[in-house]
């Protein structure tokens, strides 16, 4: 299969961390040809995922687990919460910077974070439906229903089923949904 000369250029200069560090600049995805020595340099990782956050996908395991790289990735794309490991997927601050990005993170958060309301009140802000994978406590908040429906447009009817029984028959709502 003929590949590209800048996939061919990627590949010849793929322990070159020089080029590599200019390369992610504007190719970011290219971390993909990258040896497993430049996918683990975090300066070159930081530039690709701060250029493309789904660059992440092509980093070292090790910095998949890195702090400041999640948070560079999640705050320009918020789904690449994925790739992180389990403590990151629990640390607050990473997931408040993918939930914001994408409201669609909450699904990767951990059980103790879709239990809190900083997060959860983030995801519904820009993605009202991910209510579903709240706690139970939080779709039974009020301010929690009411912040997600107030993005759900005409999917306010579809995000109240999401609800807590005792939120989606209340008065409140109701008038809400009028």
């Amino acid at each position: 299969m003929a590949v590209s000369p800048e996939v061919e250029n990627a590949i010849k200069n793929s322990n070159d961390k020089e080029y590599y560090y200019k390369l992610v600049e504007t190719n970011p995805s290219f971390l993909e040809y990258a040896s497993e020595n430049i996918k683990d340099d975090k300066d070159i990782v930081l530039k690709a995922v701060n250029n493309d956050g789904g660059a992440l996908e092509f980093a070292s395991t090790r910095l998949k687990g890195d702090k400041d790289v999640l948070i560079a990735a999640t705050s320009n794309a918020g789904w690449t919460c994925c790739y992180a490991n389990d403590e990151l997927k629990a640390d607050k601050d990473v997931m408040l910077s993918a939930c914001r990005n994408d409201g669609q993170a909450l699904y990767f958060a951990s059980k103790e974070l879709r239990d809190d309301e900083d997060v959860v009140m983030e995801a519904v802000k820009n993605k009202p439906i991910i209510l579903k994978y709240a706690s139970f406590r939080l779709r039974d908040k009020e301010e929690v229903l009411i912040s997600a429906l107030e993005n759900a447009g005409k999917n306010s009817k579809y995000v109240v089923s999401y609800a807590s029984e005792r939120l989606s028959h209340s008065e409140e709502i109701k008038k809400f949904l009028e």
